[in-house]
């Protein structure tokens, strides 16, 4: 099983969502919890897609952090 870093945005009226391992790889949704699952699927689906057309499935790399500022 592999993990692949994911980064939520909130927007003014939804979620989104892109993985930065996996270019195109995408979903939005209403909802927080909504999107974690529209991008689980989307990860899926985009990975056998990779498969299907024999190409190399990107391991994962990226890491993300939060960084707190004063100001």
């Amino acid at each position: 099983m592999k993990q692949y870093t994911v980064i939520y945005e909130r927007g003014p009226r939804n979620w989104s969502a892109y993985v930065p391992d996996l270019p195109g790889c995408i979903a939005t949704a209403k909802t927080r919890a909504k999107l974690e699952q529209q991008i689980r699927e989307a990860i899926e689906f985009h990975i056998e897609g990779l498969r299907q057309h024999g190409e190399a499935v990107p391991e994962p790399s990226t890491e993300a952090g939060a960084v707190k500022v004063s100001r």
